[in-house]
């Protein structure tokens, strides 16, 4: 203010911080004191001495000039006030760095030349005063207004917070667009080098760790195991298939458990035909022959009560016959004379009383002659058979069921096996299976089982001789002596007609060579009486051939 002034303007002047504004419409000072110049004479550093208002006829220095009346602007304000027709308008003034709060400047920045003809430009040679520090918390310096009744315009200060309308507007770019470089640089390449060799080594870490946890878990497995398993297998099978052949014979095979007053038995048989005709071994059946029980129990489960229709101990075959059985399916019966040496067997039976038990294999060999039986020491119980071998594993209980072909037809009856603790037994024996089976041909069995079923007994064939069932030679020998109190040919007999002799050797029949009397009746007990024989007589050297006709005898039950 200009207080000393009795005749200045009473409206005070606008000031901002340390600066004092002219007031518009006042007189220019010709003197320059307000151009921010200091008073000639006056030394640095001595200028708060004379900080203070310059009246009139006030002190001035050696130019002439009044002193300033505060510290030069830093921002270069120009030391007058807004612009007049008199006057052109100031340069756009740009804020320089403001040093940090508190710190004074090192030198007051040189105002600028004066635009117009009445400035004065300040002396070179005289001090610079420093700018007084200023404080934290005061506010811009305005910049000069060409309206003096307007606010001033505040400065730019990077410490000052934006107005609250400017607050959150997004930030903007000006002025043209910033060019980037894409080249990568040495650093960059070396940035990119780390980061391919991090991923490569959690890449390697993960692998291993993988393969140590796969092959733990294959060494020591998982607490679920989940096996494999083939597909679904198709339901039908090959008739001529074991699987075939079963499923067709099983519905016809029966067990039988027999039990009479002093033993019982367990053994198979299959129907015959649909009247309830059952074929099984004799030996099976024999319990039961004074006084017994017989049941018969189907593959399905059912069961029924069976009689003896007949029975005969030198063919080891018997019928029986059960009643009140519809449905019955039998089964067809084969040609045991056309069965060869390896052909496919199946046998099913009752090994060990376990029903419906399937085996198979092949015919190891054809016109075995065995025998059976003999427990009762007279011979009247002995069986005679022209056998066909198989190596289907046969068992006690398997007696009486059938031996079938590929095609499911009946060509033999499982009757004996040989055991390891005997030389031939029946299949009663309790000894196991060693792969030496025989059954009855079904050509045989046939025969006798319709003649058992029409008379109740079965004719033998016979050649009219009695045989010395001790001679340990080879051949079957006739004896010189008849057996019970008869000739040992008898006369008028098929050997008599024959021209057979006592003690005649007979060595072969129809060429077949024979080493005892029992091969002899097996040989000839594999033919209907009736038919025609050829038979080899004689010592070696000495042999003659005789044709006769097989006579008929009632068997033996």
């Amino acid at each position: 203010m200009n207080e000393g002034n009795p005749t200045a303007d009473p409206s005070p002047s606008r000031t901002d911080g340390d600066f004092e504004l002219a007031r518009p419409g006042a007189a220019p000072d010709p003197t320059g004191t307000e151009a921010g110049g200091v008073p000639e004479g006056t030394a640095p550093g001595d200028e708060g001495a004379e900080d203070r208002r310059a009246e009139p006829g006030a002190d001035r220095g050696a130019t002439g000039r009044p002193r300033p009346l505060h510290d030069p602007d830093p921002y270069s304000t120009p030391p007058y006030g807004g612009p007049g027709p008199w006057a052109p308008a100031p340069p756009v003034q740009h804020p320089m760095a403001t040093p940090a709060h508190g710190t004074p400047s090192a030198k007051a920045p040189v105002p600028a030349p004066p635009s117009h003809p009445g400035a004065v430009a300040p002396a070179a040679s005289e001090p610079t005063v420093p700018a007084p520090a200023r404080s934290p918390d005061a506010l811009p310096d305005p910049a000069p207004s060409q309206d003096p009744a307007a606010p001033p315009t505040p400065r730019y200060d990077p410490w000052t917070p934006a107005p609250p309308s400017q607050q959150g507007a997004p930030l903007q770019h000006t002025g043209a667009p910033l060019a980037v470089a894409l080249t990568r640089t040495p650093r960059d390449r070396r940035a990119w080098g780390r980061l391919v060799g991090a991923f490569l080594g959690i890449s390697l870490l993960a692998g291993g760790i993988g393969g140590f946890a796969g092959a733990w878990i294959e060494r020591e497995g998982t607490t679920e195991v989940r096996l494999p398993q083939a597909g679904a297998v198709p339901d039908g099978r090959d008739r001529d298939s074991v699987a075939g052949i079963a499923a067709r014979a099983l519905p016809s095979v029966v067990t039988l458990h027999v039990r009479g007053a002093d033993e019982a038995g367990t053994g198979t048989g299959f129907v015959l035909d649909g009247r309830g005709h059952i074929l099984t071994n004799n030996h099976v059946v024999a319990p039961a022959s004074t006084g017994g029980d017989i049941t018969v129990t189907f593959s399905s489960g059912d069961t029924a009560e069976a009689e003896v229709v007949g029975r005969d101990s030198g063919y080891d075959l018997a019928v029986v016959r059960v009643k009140g059985v519809q449905g019955l399916t039998p089964l067809p019966l084969g040609d045991s004379d056309g069965v060869r040496v390896g052909d496919p067997v199946v046998a099913i039976g009752a090994p060990f009383d376990l029903a419906n038990t399937v085996t198979s294999g092949i015919v190891s060999a054809k016109e075995r002659p065995i025998t059976a039986g003999g427990e009762k020491g007279d011979g009247s119980d002995v069986s005679y058979v022209d056998a066909l071998q198989t190596d289907a594993p046969i068992n006690p209980g398997n007696s009486g069921g059938p031996l079938l072909d590929s095609h499911a037809r009946v060509i033999g009856i499982n009757s004996a096996i040989r055991s390891a603790g005997r030389e031939a037994d029946s299949a009663e024996g309790q000894s196991g299976s060693i792969g030496l089976g025989f059954a009855i041909p079904v050509n045989q069995a046939r025969r006798v089982a319709e003649e058992l079923i029409n008379t109740g007994h079965a004719n033998h064939p016979v050649i009219g001789v009695t045989l010395d069932m001790d001679y340990s030679g080879d051949g079957a020998r006739i004896d010189t002596r008849g057996g019970a109190g008869g000739p040992a040919v008898l006369k008028g007999g098929p050997g008599d007609r024959a021209g057979l002799k006592p003690g005649d050797l007979i060595t072969g029949v129809d060429g077949h060579p024979v080493h005892s009397g029992e091969e002899l009746i097996v040989r000839i007990r594999a033919h209907r009486p009736g038919d025609r024989l050829r038979l080899t007589v004689g010592r070696p050297g000495a042999e003659r051939t005789v044709t006769l006709k097989l006579g008929a005898a009632s068997g033996q039950n």
